[in-house]
């Protein structure tokens, strides 16, 4: 049985949840990593960044670690903080896509969403 990729779950309190895919687990680990790094070259503790974002401590901690998924406007003020573009807390090296990567000759199937 496979379960699709945004499945909706029922928490232990009836809450809704969605699972996240392997590949969105290591996008939000790779970005917490970049702000761990750049953080730590710029010699910032975890709640010196706090103090600056407006972002507690332990949110924080949880973004870095993977743990969180942060929205762009979240990702904006820690960048904006550390003084650096928010492309280099979000690009993963790939994004140098060649003209041929951008739109597949096939085009698109879109089958299971009509």
């Amino acid at each position: 049985m496979s379960i699709a990729r945004d499945a909706a779950i029922f928490t232990d309190k009836g809450k809704v949840a969605r699972m996240v895919d392997d590949a969105e687990k290591k996008l939000l680990a790779d970005v917490g990593r970049r702000i761990r790094e750049t953080r730590a070259v710029q010699g910032l503790s975890l709640e010196q960044l706090a103090r600056l974002t407006g972002i507690s401590a332990p949110a924080l901690s949880l973004i870095e670690t993977g743990k969180r998924d942060p929205r762009l406007t979240t990702l904006r003020r820690i960048a904006d903080a550390m003084r650096v573009s928010l492309a280099t807390i979000i690009a993963d090296g790939s994004h140098a896509a060649k003209a041929s990567d951008r739109a597949p000759s096939g085009g698109y199937d879109l089958g299971e969403y009509q």
